[in-house]
């Protein structure tokens, strides 16, 4: 009688919270991480910086205006020497003031480059978003079809306690008219245990289902719902070419082309700045005439030498360029590995199956065919036993293929990436 209480009361501890009327379906699950997963609200921030970045990178064909005003005290003032005497030119302390105007007007490249470089980034950046969306996404769909697995396997639990207590029943029952020996009614009763340990761990294992789901879909962790288990993802088409879909093989080739435009721009380094000037200069100056001085410029900036900064900077453009190019290569290999491996996974899941629904028409028959002779004492309490172990052992097996092959085909839309 302890043993029987104790056992309710882990079960009690063990209970899932109490479902709500919520049918929820895989694609309300997916809109739900869509829309509020915390990595993915966290990583919307990359194509927003990038964006940014563009901005910043336009400025430089924006006039740049500088502002500088100060006051000055000499010691002296300065003076001009006119034979044996001299004359000051300015006054000893004095404020002043200036304004400058600078514009580019051309630099080989250099500005164009960066600005390509930086649009190419926030266009991979986007691309990334989408990959790591696709990623949350095929969690996402694992842990939905997780959640239905552990609901089966817990049944099959379930089923096998329900089954050894009628078995257990029947011992007794035969034991006390003396028909069998107590070792029977003890074997029956271990086993009871076992299962009612196993029913244990399954709704553990049901519970961190659902707490994987609810983490990914942004839910309370307690949030319980009834799933929908019709739910399956179409299998797509074998795609000409995975870079027209793949946001990864999307994002790779963006990086491509910023490490190219980054290349122009390092070239442009070694060509001269062609700009223009515009300024006025104020100096509080009662020696002079002219107190604001206005100038316009036209000139070239050049570089003759840096330490090989240039030098080093080109190498290391031209170098960034060949592993994205070598990047981009593995990741379509990658790719393609994935997809194939993921159709192979679901044609097996399939076959799977198959086998395994057929596993448990037999397996039912063998424990009904058992249980039968044991009644009738042709038979013996192991057989009953295996026979349900059988049973449960088929049940997990359908319910492990269903995963496999639902997973799979998840898998293939992820590495395609149309998820």
């Amino acid at each position: 009688m302890t043993r029987y209480l104790f056992s309710i009361f882990v079960l009690c501890c063990f209970s899932s919270p109490a479902l709500s009327n919520e049918m929820l379906t895989l694609d309300t699950c997916l809109q739900l991480a869509r829309n509020n997963n915390p990595l993915l609200q966290e990583a919307a921030s990359g194509p927003r910086l990038a964006e940014i970045v563009i901005k910043e990178s336009k400025s430089v064909y924006r006039p740049q205006v500088e502002l500088n005003a100060g006051y000055t005290e000499q010691q002296a003032a300065q003076q001009v020497v006119i034979g044996d005497s001299s004359s000051p030119t300015q006054e000893r302390n004095y404020p002043h003031v200036s304004i400058g105007v600078d514009q580019l007007l051309y630099d080989f490249g250099r500005s164009s480059g960066r600005i390509e470089a930086a649009d190419a980034s926030w266009r991979a950046a986007d691309h990334s978003y989408a990959s790591l969306e696709q990623d949350v996404l095929l969690r996402t769909v694992a842990a939905y079809y997780r959640v239905l697995t552990s609901q089966a396997l817990l049944q099959a639990a379930r089923d096998e306690v329900t089954q050894t207590e009628a078995h257990r029943e029947t011992a007794l029952a035969l034991y006390q008219q003396g028909v069998v020996t107590r070792n029977d009614l003890l074997q029956a009763e271990v086993r009871l245990a076992a299962s009612r340990q196993q029913v244990f761990a399954r709704q553990g294992e049901e519970n961190n289902a659902w707490l994987e789901l609810n983490y990914l879909t942004a839910r309370p962790a307690g949030a319980r719902s009834e799933l929908s288990d019709g739910t399956m993802l179409p299998v797509p088409e074998f795609p000409t070419d995975l870079a027209e879909q793949r946001p990864d093989l999307l994002a790779q080739t963006e990086l491509i082309n910023s490490a190219q435009a980054r290349l122009r721009q390092t070239k442009g380094d070694f060509w001269p700045q062609l700009y223009a000037h515009f300024g006025a200069d104020y100096v509080d100056n009662s020696y002079v005439k002219e107190k604001t001085i206005y100038s316009a410029t036209i000139g070239l900036k050049f570089t003759l030498y840096d330490g090989s900064a240039r030098d080093a900077r080109l190498s290391r453009a031209q170098e960034t360029l060949h592993k994205e190019r070598l990047h981009i290569a593995e990741l379509r290999e990658r790719a393609r590995l994935a997809e194939r491996t993921a159709r192979n996974d679901a044609r097996v899941g399939a076959m799977k199956i198959a086998v395994a629904q057929t596993a448990i028409e037999l397996a039912e028959e063998n424990l009904r065919i058992n249980q039968n002779r044991y009644r009738e004492q042709v038979g013996t309490a192991t057989e009953v036993l295996d026979a349900e172990t059988l049973l449960t052992q088929a049940r997990t097996d359908l319910a492990r293929a269903q995963f496999d092959y639902r997973v799979a085909l998840a898998r293939v839309s992820h590495a395609v990436g149309t998820l």
